[in-house]
């Protein structure tokens, strides 16, 4: 199992790229868990935004790609910090480096713009990108 994580401020597109990938994946016959972090937030009751609470929903998603038996666990959230992105420890990291600045100031304040990506997602087309990327991917997962 392959591990995506889709970052990047609040409003970049994670979500709408991440939907495009999964898309693709499953068009191409991958299984995919698609994990998105309002939705594990909420199903965990979780919407604590302090360092702490960040760090534990980092590692929160990491257990459950982790756990999946897919060939693939997608993860779209914003991982402002170095330590969150370092404890989901990613096969691939699609930065959506789209905005300079997201919805809320406190996440805008703490995100580390990240120095090892895989992936730069630098305009808001999602069908392009995925295309992009997926093909990328694909090419060295199936080598």
């Amino acid at each position: 199992m392959k591990k995506l994580l889709v970052m990047g401020l609040p409003g970049s597109g994670k979500t709408t790229l991440a939907q495009h990938l999964v898309d693709k994946l499953r068009d191409s016959g991958k299984t995919v868990t698609w994990l998105n972090a309002d939705d594990i937030r909420a199903h965990f009751n979780d919407w604590d935004f302090s360092t702490e609470g960040r760090i534990r929903q980092s590692k929160r998603m990491r257990e459950l790609a982790d756990a999946s038996d897919n060939d693939y666990a997608l993860c779209d959230f914003v991982a402002p910090l170095v330590e969150m992105r370092d404890n989901f420890n990613a096969d691939y990291t699609i930065w959506v480096d789209t905005i300079t600045e997201g919805r809320f100031a406190d996440t805008n304040k703490a995100f580390v713009p990240p120095v090892k990506y895989d992936f730069r997602v630098t305009e808001q087309d999602s069908e392009k990108w995925a295309s992009l990327i997926i093909l990328e991917i694909l090419r060295y997962t199936s080598n």
